[in-house]
């Protein structure tokens, strides 16, 4: 499978209508017993998080967040949040926690920033936006979470790759999800991803706060409710359904493994 080669300092592939992705996804989690909160309202958008109780709750239930749509030029995410919603194969024994889009005015942009031109995804350490003081507010109110997972693009990659955060060496996931993903998008296999070393599309970050001035979400949630997850980056520069079906792959991949 070849790129597409469209993405020239930036993203310039396919975009979305959010406005019917996200009534979209309102509809089928509405259709599946979900239930919904709105946390903010700005721009002509309501920012809402999606919430599913176990079907069959247990002591050893397990709490998962999905969260996507932080960055408006990534449009695999709130699609692949579709694909699952409608999907409805979520593990019995999980309550789920579920943001779907993060950054709604972003994609009326096509643009990674919100509309004051700010990366919502390096603002959760000192929060400065408003978007993300709401965020963090409603994760505040949240019980801790045993998993998240944060669902991305990148599109200067060559192929599919994750980031895992696991400082209790709890059994990794980040092997499952490459093997998962492998037959329906290409791997990125490059030993410096973003400026990290990485093995078989695989990056382990260092999580010393004292290394990261700015927090994206995901470093938010490992030093704040969580104790494992994986941020999943999808191929821009290779067809959309490619990239959704990398996405969709990966995360019923690891809640499989649950």
């Amino acid at each position: 499978m070849e790129r597409l080669g469209k993405n020239h300092g930036g993203y310039h592939g396919e975009t979305i209508d959010i406005h019917t992705v996200r009534r979209d996804v309102e509809i089928a989690a509405q259709a599946h017993g979900w239930t919904s909160e709105i946390f903010h309202e700005a721009d002509g958008f309501k920012w809402f998080a999606l919430h599913r109780k176990p079907a069959r709750p247990s002591p050893f239930s397990l709490r998962t967040y999905l969260s996507t749509g932080i960055h408006g030029d990534e449009p695999a995410g709130p699609l692949a949040a579709l694909h699952l919603l409608r999907e409805n194969n979520w593990p019995a024994n999980a309550e789920m926690f579920f943001a779907p889009c993060l950054n709604p005015v972003g994609f009326t942009l096509n643009r990674r920033e919100n509309a004051d031109g700010i990366d919502l995804n390096r603002d959760y350490r000192q929060p400065q936006t408003a978007e993300v003081r709401a965020h963090i507010a409603w994760l505040e109110r949240q019980p801790r979470f045993d998993l998240y997972l944060c669902l991305h693009e990148d599109w200067e990659s060559h192929g599919f790759y994750v980031y895992e955060q696991n400082p209790d060496s709890k059994p990794p996931l980040a092997e499952k999800i490459i093997a998962a993903v492998e037959p329906v998008c290409p791997i990125d296999r490059s030993e410096l991803i973003e400026g990290r070393p990485a093995k078989n599309g695989i990056i382990r970050p260092n999580l010393d706060p004292a290394a990261r001035p700015q927090w994206p979400e995901a470093f938010y949630l490992i030093m704040n409710k969580s104790r494992q997850g994986c941020t999943l980056e999808a191929p821009s520069d290779f067809p959309l359904p490619v990239r959704v079906n990398a996405l969709v792959a990966a995360v019923q991949a690891v809640l499989k493994e649950f």
